[in-house]
């Protein structure tokens, strides 16, 4: 890509110069094509509205979860648990309060019923209630410490977004005041249909809140209100398209219920930059005073390059999120390498036919101009740099070690939070503190001692319960002795409490009829460990190493919320070099063909990832630790970090900072080659180019930190990371490190070795890459 598609023309003559025959030959070309010019925005037209009635039915097939890496130890032992025990991790909790007390005839009466009357409900597979039917005792298990409280528990039937559908219609249902019983509800499932609420809501104010933000800054860059509006029509459009898209996705692989949000806040910032480049460079080619038709014709082919390397640049950036083996980065990815694609040709194919009806009008109403005069509408030539950018330029390039060693510096500095980081798994506490299953979470939290998520489960599923009552005795004592580990349940189960499972479930609790958990017909066992108070801490972690390497009875699998996270941990770890190797070696292969340069790319990969190191200390800071709350709005502190979010917001910020490193290089090169001047090369690149590149950087900010108004923690802290990576990394980085760095490199920024170079040349003649023919 040759940079003069990213920077305005050399000045144009004045309109005398060009005689008065040039307005006249641009016109008549719109007319002509007008009726062909049509086709194309009446067609998309038609299209847009399509895919939003296809979209409509988007939200309801989403769902929560997929944050816990698939295919180890801890997935194996739940599945194992749930299919032969009739245990694992319940997907409902119903916290009940009683009027009067958890025991009396009435609460027990109401309680049973409450039991059943959820057993018998479609698409519940089974119910754990302190209350269970028949003439069988309560459950102290699932009673509170102080004894006002008690626990229902269901599994439900089906993947994700089947259990959250139910959740749906059952909790309205089951929830509110029942008799003496006053009913609450949490739980996986819940706290899924909650989160599709929320974020929702969220979307639609982070839509009201950006779409204005964007045209103004598009009004204030591009001094005309019609320019403006072909970019957000852009914008809006491939949200439209994004919509759908993430729908049809849904029924290929599960799709997380927070993907619309990303997806569409990605969509509409790369479409209003994408649309933004081609408004820009139609404009300067009105200004040379071709007609609208060669103006056309020419931003189409040079422009609609840029355009195409950009999306393909996020989208490869992306697709390392494609090994991770994590089902919510797969989905985040899957939705984020669309996007970034529907982006490019819905900017692609509808602009030019929209620049070819507007012809010499897209540069009118600006409203900076004066509000009378008959020069009001007349088009602006605007100056071919930035003065400020090019100073400060200058001031860089003439101490280049002192400012980029200083802004390396200051990055580092601002990183440096995240030698701290502290990984978790999100729960629901992520949602507002308002919503249904954070508070009754936190009630269980508060009192309930033997809470589930302190548990580790140990399933022993060979182990005979008869014959090795001695060896199971001494297993179990060993695994109380062990640090950190508050309380074993013994092998089998304590006979209060219940499980029905089945069809048959609630007529076998009718008549009394109880399904052990640990103690099923046959060989297998469970082992319930309680651990320290925060799973997630390095006691947890240390406590599952420890159980699986204490010697069992026979085979033994581990689960709970400690394994899932130290599992997870591993699995990322162990394919996190594989995932790095992928952006590195794409970004470094498209930058190579682009440039024809071997040290530009390595250049930029360091740079890129020093530059998102001040997101990464930003994170911890604000969200792990638990400052500047007031900043980004109230969210709840756990003290850990989702892992999940550095990977994917690593990806999304790479992906644009290499976007903003080819719209410099590109200018860097062309002068270079015209004038061997590297120090000249590099004031002229970042001059030509500053504006642009922050200007389309605060509008990608704008759109993905609108994500920082979510109630979502996730959400919010995605938007705010994504919004300060872009902006760090269009002024602090572009204007200041990236020049450092390029002169004082000097001329081995362009060095290439022979059969290199002849390969670059052949694959640049063969594909259109070089564009300075």
């Amino acid at each position: 890509m040759s940079s003069q598609d990213l920077d305005t023309a050399p000045a144009p003559s004045p309109p005398s110069a060009r005689g008065p025959g040039a307005a006249g030959r641009a016109a008549p070309a719109g007319r002509n094509g007008r009726g062909r010019a049509w086709l194309v925005p009446a067609l998309a037209f038609v299209v847009t509205v399509l895919l939003g009635v296809a979209g409509l039915g988007t939200p309801e097939r989403l769902a929560n979860g997929g944050y816990t890496a698939s295919g180890t130890e801890s997935e194996r032992a739940n599945r194992l648990l749930a299919d032969r025990f009739g245990g694992g991790s319940p997907d409902l909790v119903l916290l009940v309060r009683a009027e009067g007390g958890l025991d009396t005839a009435r609460a027990r009466a109401e309680g049973r019923q409450l039991t059943l009357r959820l057993a018998r409900a479609p698409g519940v597979g089974g119910v754990r209630s302190y209350w269970p039917g028949g003439a069988a005792g309560t459950d102290p298990a699932l009673r509170s410490e102080d004894g006002t409280l008690a626990l229902v528990t269901a599994d439900l039937t089906g993947a994700d977004r089947d259990a959250a559908r139910t959740a749906g219609t059952l909790v309205p249902e089951l929830t509110g005041h029942h008799g003496a019983l006053r009913v609450q509800a949490t739980g996986p499932a819940w706290v899924s249909v909650e989160a599709g609420r929320v974020s929702q809501r969220d979307l639609v104010r982070a839509e009201l809140v950006a779409a204005p933000l964007t045209l103004l800054i598009l009004v204030l860059a591009l001094r005309s209100l019609v320019a403006a509006l072909v970019p957000l029509v852009i914008g809006v459009v491939a949200v439209v398209g994004t919509v759908a898209l993430l729908r049809l996705l849904s029924y290929a692989m599960p799709v997380s219920v927070f993907a619309m949000n990303l997806a569409t806040a990605l969509g509409f910032g790369l479409a209003v930059d994408y649309g933004l480049l081609l408004v820009t460079r139609y404009r300067e080619e009105l200004r040379t005073g071709k007609p609208v038709a060669a103006a056309v014709e020419r931003t189409a082919r040079r422009a609609g390059h840029t355009v195409a390397v950009s999306a393909c640049t996020v989208a490869l950036s992306m697709a390392a999120l494609l090994v991770l083996p994590l089902p919510f980065l797969r989905s985040m990815a899957c939705a984020g390498m669309a996007v970034a694609l529907l982006a490019a040709a819905t900017a692609v194919l509808l602009v030019p036919p929209v620049l070819n009806l507007l012809g010499t009008r897209v540069d009118r109403w600006d409203p900076l101009a004066a509000p009378r005069g008959r020069h009001r509408n007349r088009p602006r030539a605007p100056r071919a740099d930035s003065p400020a950018w090019r100073t400060v330029a200058r001031v860089v390039t003439r101490r280049p070690v002192f400012y980029g060693g200083g802004c390396a510096l200051a990055l580092l500095l601002l990183a440096s939070p995240f030698a701290h980081v502290h990984f978790g798994l999100s729960d629901e506490r992520v949602l507002p503190a308002h919503t249904e299953a954070h508070r009754t979470s936190q009630a269980i939290r508060e009192g309930f001692t033997s809470r589930a998520e302190r548990n580790l489960t140990v399933v022993l599923p060979d182990v005979d319960v008869a014959g090795d009552r001695a060896a199971l005795s001494a297993y179990e004592r060993r695994v109380a002795a062990l640090p950190s580990v508050a309380r074993v349940v013994g092998v089998p189960a304590p006979t209060g409490g219940a499980l029905w499972a089945g069809p048959d479930g609630p007529a076998r609790a009718a008549r009394g009829d109880r399904v052990r958990v640990a103690a099923p017909p046959g060989p297998g066992a469970v082992l319930t460990v309680t651990g320290p108070e925060d799973p997630q801490s390095r006691a947890g972690r240390d406590l599952v190493k420890r159980l699986r390497s204490l010697p069992a009875p026979g085979e033994r699998l581990v689960t709970g919320r400690a394994a899932y996270l130290s599992d997870t941990r591993d699995a990322v770890r162990g394919r996190l070099p594989l995932a790095a190797g992928i952006v590195a070696v794409t970004t470094w292969a498209m930058l190579f063909l682009l440039t024809g340069s071997v040290l530009l790319p390595v250049k930029a990969l360091v740079v890129g990832a020093l530059s998102l190191g001040t997101s990464f200390g930003l994170m911890v800071h604000v969200f792990q630790d638990g400052h500047l709350r007031a900043a980004v709005g109230e969210f709840t502190v756990t003290g850990t970090l989702d892992m999940t979010m550095p990977l994917l917001m690593f990806v999304i910020a790479f992906g644009l900072a290499i976007d903003y490193e080819i719209f410099l290089l590109s200018r860097v090169k062309e002068h270079y080659a015209l004038t061997g001047d590297n120090r000249q090369a590099v004031v002229e690149g970042v001059a030509r180019t500053g504006r642009l590149v922050t200007t389309g950087a605060l509008a990608v900010a704008v759109v993905t930190g609108a994500l920082a108004t979510s109630g979502v923690t996730l959400l919010k802290l995605l938007g705010t990371g994504l919004a300060v990576a872009v902006l760090v990394d269009a002024v602090l980085v572009r204007g200041v490190l990236v020049p450092a760095c390029l002169t004082v490199a000097g001329r081995a920024n362009w060095w290439t070795p022979a059969p290199l170079a002849r390969a670059h040349a052949r694959i640049s003649a063969r594909t259109g890459l070089d564009e300075s023919r």
